[in-house]
C-alpha cells in the first residue's frame, strides 16, 4: 500500500505531469505556463460531475465551469442572461418564455458526427428537465421543479415553462446547477456514467478524473461569452484540482505556492494565518491577498421539538439558551472575528427579510432566572441537555457548554459523523442538533420552508416538527405577493414568530472568505460562494 504522504506527493508529480505535457503540445517554445493553470484543493473530494446531482458546495463548483442553464447570476446576485438571451414573464406570473441564443455549442464529442458538437437548442432544455424530475433517474435537484406544471419548446430558440402557481422567487430557481442544460445523445449513451463523462456548454471542459487523486479541465476554446472589451472567456487554459483530506496539508501546500486559492478557515492553521481581529498577518501579507463578504449561511443549534424530554420542551430552557452565551466573543474566539453574531432572526443578513432586532443578546443574568423558574416548576435540581455535533463544531459546542454550565444548565456534547448526524436529525433521534441552512436559491422563502409544517422530516426539511396555523398561512400567503416591501415585511413577521417560540438558536451568519496569491486576480466572491473561474487571470 502506497503511503499517504506518498501518494500525496505521486499526485502532484502526476498532475503537473499532465499539464506540462497539454502545453508542450499547444507551445514548446515556452516552457512557463504556470500563469495559465489555476491549482486548487478539494479535501471533501467530489462526488460527481453531472449537474442533477451536484447537492454539494463542491460539486457544485465543479459543475459551474462545465454547465450552463438559461439564467445565472452575477457577484451582487442579480438574474443574468446565459443560454437564454432574454424572458417574459405574464401578468399572471405563471409562464415563462424564454428567448435562447443560437450561437452556443457543446463540448465536442464523438456522438455529434464529423464536427463533433452542435448548438444547443430548446428541446434540449425540455430533455435535462425531463431528466432532472425523472423518478427513476431519482435526481436530488427534482425539488426545483415541484412548482412547475409543464413545459415545452416552442422552436429552436423558445422554451416556455409554465407554472401551478404564482412563485416569485422561480427565476432565481432557474440559476442553480441542477437546471443546466446537457446533450440527450450523450447523456443516454453514458447513463450513470455521464457522472464521470460530463458534456455541457461551460468555459471548461473535462480533460482528466481520477477521483480522489486529481481532477483537470481545459478551456473550452468555444465557449460563448467575451468580457467588457470583447475578449473571449475564460482567460485562463486549464484547471488542476487535488484531493489532499488533510486541511493543514492543504494550507501548506497554499503557503509554499502549490495551489492558488484557499477557501476556508480552519482551525488549524486560523490563528497562524490571521490575527485575533481578523487581520493577515504580516509574514503573508506581501504573498496573500484576503476577500470577505456576506454569505447567506445561517449556522443555528436547532431542537426536535417531537421530544419527550422535559427542558426540550420548555420555552424557559430553550429561551435561557438563546440568552445564555456570548456571540460576538464566540466569533472573536473561535473565528477570529470572521462572521457576523446572529442577534437577528433566521434570516441572515444580506437577505430581504433579514431585522438585527427579533433575535437574543447576550443577558447572563436573564438566562440564570429562566432556568431557576424551569426548575421551580418542573421539581427539576439538575436541567440536562445532550447537544450532537460534528467535528468540525466541536470548539463552538464546548463553548456554549461552557457558558450555559454558569446558569445552571447542564450540557452534554456527543460527537457524530456528519453522515450519521444528517440521519439522525432527519429521523428525529437528536434532541438538540448543530446544523446550517445555506441559501438553495435568492429568497428569504428558502430559510422559511424549514418550518413549515408540511416539510416535516424526514420527507422535508422541518427538523425541528414545529407547527404554527398562522405561520403555515403567512407563508401560503407569501406566494400571492410579488411587491418586494410587502414579501419583506411578510418574512420578517414570520421569523419573528419562530424566535419568539425559540426552537432553534442562531449562532452566526457566516461570511465568504477566500485566500489567493497575490498573482490571482478576478476572482471575486458572492453570497453563495459559487466559484466562478471565468474571470481569474495569473500575473
Amino acid at each position: 500500500m502506497i503511503k499517504p504522504i506518498l501518494r500525496q506527493i505521486i499526485s502532484y508529480l502526476s498532475i503537473s505531469c499532465i499539464l506540462i505535457l497539454l502545453f508542450s503540445c499547444v507551445n514548446k517554445s515556452n516552457t512557463n505556463k504556470d500563469h495559465l493553470v489555476f491549482r486548487y484543493n478539494e479535501h471533501a473530494n467530489i462526488n460527481t460531475l453531472d449537474p442533477a446531482f451536484s447537492r454539494t458546495l463542491q460539486d457544485t463548483w465543479v459543475c459551474n465551469q462545465l454547465f450552463n442553464g438559461l439564467v445565472q447570476l452575477d457577484s451582487d446576485l442579480n438574474i443574468l442572461p446565459s443560454i437564454a438571451k432574454d424572458w417574459i414573464i405574464s401578468e399572471d406570473g405563471l409562464i415563462y418564455t424564454f428567448n435562447l441564443r443560437n450561437d452556443i455549442y457543446f463540448h465536442k464529442h464523438k456522438l455529434f458526427g464529423k464536427d463533433s458538437t452542435r448548438t444547443v437548442v430548446a428541446r434540449d432544455f425540455t430533455y435535462s428537465l425531463n431528466r432532472l424530475k425523472d423518478e427513476k433517474i431519482a435526481a436530488p435537484g427534482s425539488w426545483v421543479l415541484n412548482k412547475v406544471d409543464s413545459f415545452k419548446a416552442v422552436n429552436d430558440t423558445v422554451f416556455e415553462i409554465s407554472l401551478k402557481q404564482p412563485f416569485p422567487a422561480f427565476i432565481g430557481l432557474l440559476s442553480m446547477k441542477y437546471c443546466s442544460v446537457i446533450p440527450r445523445e450523450v447523456a443516454e449513451f453514458y447513463g450513470t456514467d455521464f457522472r464521470s463523462h460530463p458534456i455541457g456548454t461551460g468555459p471548461f471542459k473535462l480533460k482528466r478524473w481520477e477521483e480522489n487523486i486529481k481532477l483537470v479541465f481545459r478551456k473550452n476554446n468555444h465557449y460563448f461569452e467575451k468580457d467588457e472589451t470583447g475578449k473571449p472567456l475564460p482567460y485562463l487554459e486549464a484547471v488542476a484540482i487535488t484531493f489532499l483530506p488533510d486541511k493543514q496539508s492543504e494550507f501548506l501546500q497554499f503557503t509554499q505556492g502549490n495551489i492558488d486559492f484557499l477557501n476556508s478557515l480552519d482551525a488549524s492553521y486560523k490563528d497562524e494565518l490571521l490575527t485575533a481581529d481578523g487581520k493577515l498577518r504580516g509574514k503573508y501579507a506581501e504573498t496573500v491577498d484576503m476577500i470577505r463578504g456576506h454569505y447567506l449561511n445561517t449556522e443555528y443549534l436547532g431542537f426536535y421539538l417531537g421530544s419527550q424530554t422535559p427542558e426540550i420542551q420548555s420555552e424557559l430552557i430553550r429561551k435561557a439558551i438563546n440568552f445564555g452565551f456570548d456571540r460576538k466573543k464566540m466569533m472573536i474566539y473561535l473565528r477570529n472575528g470572521i462572521g457576523n453574531p446572529a442577534n437577528g432572526g433566521f434570516i441572515p443578513k444580506g437577505l430581504p427579510g433579514h431585522n438585527p432586532s427579533i433575535g437574543f443578546t447576550y443577558k447572563p443574568e436573564k438566562a440564570k432566572q429562566l432556568v431557576e423558574q424551569f426548575k421551580n416548576e418542573s421539581g427539576s435540581t439538575n436541567p440536562e441537555i445532550t447537544l450532537v455535533t460534528s467535528s468540525n463544531y466541536l470548539s463552538f459546542c464546548e463553548f456554549i457548554q461552557r457558558e450555559l454550565e454558569k446558569t445552571g444548565l447542564t450540557i452534554n456534547v456527543d460527537v457524530m459523523p456528519e453522515a450519521t448526524l444528517r440521519s439522525a436529525r432527519s429521523n428525529g433521534k437528536v434532541d438538540m442538533f448543530r446544523s446550517s441552512w445555506i441559501a438553495d436559491y435568492l429568497d428569504a422563502e428558502n430559510y422559511l420552508s424549514i418550518f413549515y409544517s408540511k416539510n416535516f422530516a424526514p420527507d422535508g426539511s422541518n427538523y425541528f416538527h414545529y407547527k404554527s396555523t398562522q405561520f403555515d398561512s403567512l407563508y401560503n400567503k407569501a406566494f400571492t405577493v410579488t411587491d418586494i416591501e410587502k414579501r419583506k415585511h411578510l418574512y420578517t413577521t414570520m421569523d419573528s414568530l419562530v424566535m419568539q417560540k425559540t426552537i432553534m438558536v442562531p449562532l452566526y451568519y457566516d461570511e465568504v472568505i477566500r485566500f489567493t496569491r497575490k498573482n490571482v486576480k478576478g476572482l471575486g466572491t458572492n453570497p453563495i460562494n459559487l466559484l466562478d473561474l471565468r474571470y481569474v487571470q495569473k500575473d
